[in-house]
């Protein structure tokens, strides 16, 4: 008899992540109400880099030949700085949080194109149906908050962020996910500070509010989403297959609607939970065990 507790195990990581980096978007929203985009992410990622460097040097934990640590540098430019660089300029574009969510919500299929088009993986037809149930789900979550002002600049800014979520995926799984949790997400981390930083200090003046407003979403993106949701994306990462993983995002749109009927009073339709069942159906056919087809 197969033994279920691995993918009982792979649900319940998968679960925790998208409940922990949902959360990451009530909290940027309330971040970014106090702060310019790229200065918040610098506080986001660089107290985030400290703290993985202070866990890993108490633990003198390995480090890695500086093939890997230019991995873990490389993935972390393209998931944290490019990634979130992009979402939160295009939100200070004014692009609809419908729209970011619309194009980050994409990811899982540009993912798995990538991961089949370079011989990592293999996927059967029920998955690529799951692939596009999870975009038609996506959709109708974020369809009555897609507007058509969206300017041409912030457009390519969200582009620029699925780009580095994607190629931030395969990349991590392909290079940067056999070494420490700890010194590996420090160097992402702190890559990703490295490259914000002189965007923040020169276009921004590194200008935020000191106030509870500002600061205390800043600790939860750092503590909870940080620290939590990424250790737990690592762990997925070395854990499953990039398009396995990837289809979890699928669940973040309509997830993310849930936190924010709940806590900043957003309208939750009937066209939003048709959507998440969709997405929910989606994920279901990509990631259960017997149709997965990687290798």
């Amino acid at each position: 008899m197969t033994d279920s507790r691995p993918a009982a195990s792979h649900t319940t990581l998968g679960t925790a992540f998208v409940l922990l980096w949902c959360t990451g978007y009530i909290a940027g929203k309330l971040m970014v109400a106090h702060a310019a985009p790229m200065t918040a992410l610098v506080w986001r990622f660089g107290v985030a880099g400290l703290v993985f460097a202070a866990l890993a040097l108490a633990a003198r934990a390995p480090w890695g030949n500086a093939r890997s640590v230019l991995h873990s540098a490389v993935t972390g430019v393209l998931m944290l700085a490019l990634q979130f660089g992009g979402v939160y300029l295009a939100l200070s574009w004014d692009a609809s949080a419908g729209v970011a969510a619309l194009v980050i919500g994409t990811m899982p299929m540009v993912v798995a194109v990538l991961a089949v088009a370079g011989g990592d993986e293999r996927l059967a037809p029920v998955q690529w149906a799951g692939l596009l149930l999870g975009v038609a789900g996506v959709a109708l979550v974020v369809a009555d908050r897609i507007d058509g002002t969206t300017e041409w600049a912030a457009w390519l800014a969200l582009l620029a962020g699925l780009a580095g979520i994607s190629f931030g995926t395969v990349y991590q799984k392909r290079h940067a996910s056999q070494g420490d949790l700890r010194a590996g997400l420090a160097v992402q981390n702190l890559a990703a500070t490295a490259v914000l930083l002189p965007g923040a200090l020169w276009l921004e003046g590194f200008r935020f509010a000191h106030a509870s407003g500002f600061y205390l979403p800043m600790l939860w993106t750092v503590v909870v989403n940080s620290l939590g949701g990424f250790a737990l994306l690592f762990v997925l990462i070395r854990r499953g297959a990039a398009t396995r993983v990837a289809a979890l995002f699928f669940l973040m749109p309509p997830v993310t609607a849930l936190f924010g009927s709940w806590t900043l009073g957003e309208h939750l339709t009937a066209l939003k939970l048709g959507g998440f069942a969709l997405a929910a159906v989606g994920v279901w056919l990509v990631t259960r065990p017997t149709s997965h087809a990687a290798r």
